[in-house]
């Protein structure tokens, strides 16, 4: 019941800010079909149709959990590599070449993502579970709790994050290079972090499922994006490209996504019915840092009149989590059972319905920024 509540109100919270300004004349330039218009409902009906899966029709999660490498579900990262591939033969690599022009939008990035984002996370989480909610949270829970949400404020979002660009009409070129640089900086940033906050001296990092998600979210879908844009052009000529091949693959992202959240809260289905009260009080935190972090790397973009193709992708980043390796992380240092994998599963939960409420209020805010210009990334 608390589940199906939290999905009211998400989908409530997102028809509210919808209908603020629904005559701006921003409006007639998202162009949004009715797939995309109503999207919030189709997420809902996903998740729910995931968790009765899941408690119901344990046989199909069990199944599809046998196909897992480095704790990457492959299913998953089919989908994924679906959701981002549209956008990625978007990416003109003449505009990647440019993107030094304007750094801006990376500095914001990086700032937001590894000297705010992980200590805001542990502040807030904190505050939530050792002191707020200690009369429903035992200590020894509280800092596991606390150590879930920190392995998620310590890894911004590598894949996702191309599909909530997507959604707000971002640049392909910069997004691709916010997101090799983040994951640049993991690669040396996450582990520190993670034992500054956390005061563990033994974390180690699974580093099969981080080199491998981001060869599969990042680098095959690239590589395949710009092939493809390549080959297309060569033979049909730019104009084509963008006004016929393109369009046919409108959906692909929207399907890829809904997929993946059936299949992810299917997997989760029975953790989500045993444990109701503790899930809704772990998302509390979980969403305000969201919302916290996405202005804390939008709103400087707008100081910087930074075009908002830039400063939605920016804002997104950070927000949203690298889920894979902090669930990844999670079970290899405190098991798949552990209180601190449930904060980690629980963020992967809240994350879509918050970044789609994020989308909505980024494209209805397009008149903050300047025009869009490709030119300048």
């Amino acid at each position: 019941m608390i589940f199906v509540i939290f999905v009211c109100f998400v989908g409530k919270t997102i028809e509210v800010i919808g209908k603020g300004k629904r005559r701006m004349k921003n409006e007639k330039k998202l162009d949004m079909s009715y797939f995309e218009k109503y999207l919030t409902v189709w997420v809902a009906l996903c998740m729910v149709a995931g968790v009765l899966i899941g408690r119901y029709l344990p046989g199909i999660p069990a199944f599809l959990g046998k196909f897992e490498y480095a704790h990457v579900s492959i299913p998953v990262a089919v989908l994924i590599w679906l959701m981002i591939y549209p956008m990625m033969m978007k990416v003109d690599f003449e505009s990647i070449k440019h993107v030094g022009r304007n750094p801006k939008g990376l500095y914001v990035t990086w700032i937001a993502n590894w000297l705010i984002k992980p200590f805001t996370m542990y502040a807030i989480a904190a505050l939530f579970f050792q002191v707020l909610f200690k009369r429903w949270i035992s200590a020894d829970l509280a800092r596991d709790y606390l150590a879930g949400a920190v392995l998620l404020g310590a890894a911004p979002c590598t894949a996702m994050v191309f599909v909530w660009s997507h959604l707000t009409k971002g640049n392909p070129a910069y997004t691709v290079v916010q997101v090799a640089t983040n994951d640049l900086i993991i690669l040396v940033a996450f582990i520190p972090i993670v034992k500054f906050l956390l005061g563990l001296t033994h974390v180690t990092v699974p580093w099969s499922t981080l080199i491998l998600s981001v060869v599969l979210f990042v680098v095959i879908p690239l590589l395949g994006g710009v092939l493809t844009r390549h080959a297309v052009i060569t033979r049909k000529g730019i104009d084509y490209f963008q006004t016929r091949f393109l369009p046919k693959f409108g959906h692909v992202t929207i399907a890829g996504l809904l997929l993946t959240l059936v299949i992810i809260f299917s997997f989760q289905g029975k953790v989500i019915v045993e444990n109701p009260l503790h899930i809704l009080l772990i998302a509390v935190p979980l969403i305000l840092q969201t919302f916290l972090i996405f202005f804390v790397a939008y709103l400087p973009c707008r100081w910087l009149k930074l075009p908002h193709d830039i400063a939605a992708p920016a804002g997104m980043i950070g927000a949203s989590n690298f889920f894979e390796l902090s669930v990844a992380v999670a079970i290899a240092l405190f098991g798949a059972t552990s209180p601190v994998a449930l904060a980690t599963i629980v963020g992967v939960l809240v994350e879509v319905p918050v970044m789609l409420i994020l989308v909505r209020i980024a494209n209805r805010t397009t008149h903050w920024f300047p025009s869009n210009s490709r030119a300048q990334a």
